[in-house]
């Protein structure tokens, strides 16, 4: 489980066995889970996170959009 970033309280990661979904990430705080598509950036699953974490959400998610497309790209190779 590749840990991308940890800002906030919020950890971004991605599991090291979904290299057939498109590039995404998930979201962890408190009990609470969510995962974004990165390409475009939309929200897939969401619990327990309320509509301003997901704001919050969404907006580190657009600022390290780059980081975290590299960390999915280099991890499981060429845009799929």
């Amino acid at each position: 489980m590749p840990k991308v970033l940890d800002i906030n309280g919020f950890k971004f990661y991605f599991f090291s066995h979904e290299p057939n979904e498109p590039a995404h990430i998930h979201i962890d705080k408190a009990g609470s889970t969510a995962k974004f598509w990165l390409l475009p950036i939309e929200l897939a699953r969401n619990i327990g996170f309320n509509a301003k974490e997901l704001k919050e959400i969404r907006l580190l998610i657009e600022e390290h959009q780059q980081r975290f497309l590299e960390a999915w790209y280099g991890y499981f190779g060429t845009k799929r």
